[in-house]
């Protein structure tokens, strides 16, 4: 993603990829021509998509059936639902709804040419989107899914899942928006990848994951007290976080494998923000000689050297994807602001100077953009600053307080908590400031989101 744009390109397909233990996903649909639309951000042309309504197909055959005792099953519904939340997640789509176009359902199939393109053009459609349900004769279910692009009619993305169940619904939408990001950004990820957050649970906060549109819910910490600050390690398979004890901090690393959380104690007794670097080891605060200074800990959960040293407070570091710029929070010069480390020579640079109360530094992987969170006179709001240029951005306006952004393994998206809804909530927006969408989370306040690295299904 450059210069805040989008590619979006067509390509070929002829693989077959194994989907879960049951599940087949075959790209046996082809593409010649390319489709180029730029994407800009606020007040950015967004793509037209729509999603044309199911249909039910003869077992083999990607055409409509004739046979009108072939019903749909019961789960095209719900499907279909999941699939159009997914899609609203892509600030870039808009989805058009069937009744503004002329005529109605305009497909009598799934293939293209069982499409009539003209009333989705006039209705200045992009892409159309069929879904269609092959029933076998043992009552097995097979879903084929096509976007046609309606510049050339043509199929851009065909894939066929088999042998899918009710359960496996969800993940295939999923899957299926993955692939179509993919195509028309040349990004994917967003819908594999995981939140880790801070949920308060009575007089507890405790560490949960999720999915960025709210699926497997899962909580990771069942510790007590207050657990804070959680955040991945790059391969996605740990998460480290700060426990509160009773007499003193300690040092968290949850393990995906086997579920076990680590803990650990440091001199001091003090561990604030603890954040992965790419090559697996770990930096904190700690107050080892009395202040609070940022320490690099090596794998053996030992502190190697200061990475960030004052008289003042040093907390909040963050890594970009080479590890070797590390953004952080200092009240060196009274207040607190951002600012960031060459990893390789020392030196720090000091990236805020306006405002008076910067907090909560997020890199993004490719090393050029800061988002932070601002006090202003209307609340706490996030802010993203380009390095390249050292121009700045306000992404939010509230309602209540904006804080601590995550940005996404993409670099594209970002989130954050905010206070809009009463009480603390995960949301999600761009780096462009594209409306924030509520992450699901269940009950109770959700804070500090950390966004790990994809995981395939």
């Amino acid at each position: 993603m450059k210069n805040n744009n989008f590619r979006i390109r067509t390509s070929a397909f002829g693989l077959v990829a194994v989907f879960m233990l049951m599940l087949i996903a075959v790209s046996d649909l082809y593409a010649a021509d390319t489709l180029t639309v730029d994407i800009y951000g606020p007040g950015q042309r967004k793509v037209n998509i729509i999603l044309l309504p199911p249909k039910t197909v003869p077992e083999g055959k990607y055409q409509n059936s004739k046979d009108k005792d072939l019903p749909l099953p019961a789960e095209s519904g719900t499907f279909s639902d999941d699939l159009a939340k997914d899609l609203a997640y892509l600030p870039f789509l808009n989805i058009v709804p069937i009744t503004d176009i002329l005529g109605g359902d305009p497909s009598k199939g799934v293939r293209p040419g069982d499409i009539d393109i003209k009333p989705l053009r006039l209705s200045k459609v992009d892409l159309a989107l069929t879904t269609g349900w092959e029933i076998r004769p043992n009552g097995d279910k097979n879903l084929l899914l096509r976007c046609i692009g309606t510049f050339n009619g043509r199929t851009i993305l065909g894939k066929k899942y088999s042998m899918v169940t009710e359960e496996t619904l969800p993940r295939i939408a999923d899957r299926f928006s993955s692939h179509l990001m993919r195509i028309l950004t040349g990004r994917d990820g967003f819908f594999e990848s995981s939140i880790a957050f801070v949920r308060k649970d009575g007089k507890n906060k405790e560490i949960y994951t999720v999915s960025p549109q709210g699926r497997n819910l899962r909580q990771i910490s069942a510790l007590g007290g207050i657990n804070l600050s959680p955040n991945w390690s790059p391969d996605g398979n740990r998460l480290v976080f700060t426990r509160l004890g009773s007499r003193q901090h300690l040092l968290c690393v949850w393990d995906r494998a086997t579920g076990k959380i680590d803990q650990k104690s440091f001199p001091g007794n003090t561990v604030i923000g603890p954040d992965f670097l790419p090559d697996g080891n770990m930096a904190a605060t700690l107050t080892m000689n009395g202040n609070s200074d940022i320490f690099l800990i090596n794998g053996n959960y030992k502190p190697t050297k200061a990475l960030a040293k004052s008289w003042a407070i040093e907390v909040s570091p963050d890594f970009d994807r080479t590890g070797q710029k590390m953004v952080f929070t200092s009240s060196r010069f009274g207040n607190p602001h951002i600012f960031l480390l060459d990893m390789n020579s020392g030196v720090v640079t000091r990236v805020t100077t306006k405002g008076k109360y910067n907090t909560n530094p997020t890199i993004s992987p490719d090393g050029r953009f800061v988002a932070f969170s601002r006090q202003t006179p209307l609340g706490h709001r996030i802010f993203v600053h380009d390095l390249k240029d050292g121009s700045e951005r306000q992404l939010t306006f509230g309602p209540g307080n904006d804080e601590e952004p995550a940005f996404g393994p993409d670099g594209y998206f970002i989130a954050f908590s905010s206070s809009r809804s009463g009480k603390y909530k995960i949301y999600l927006t761009t780096r462009h400031g594209d409306p924030a969408m509520m992450v699901p989370t269940g009950n109770g306040v959700a804070k500090a989101p950390a966004w790990g690295k994809a995981h395939k299904l």
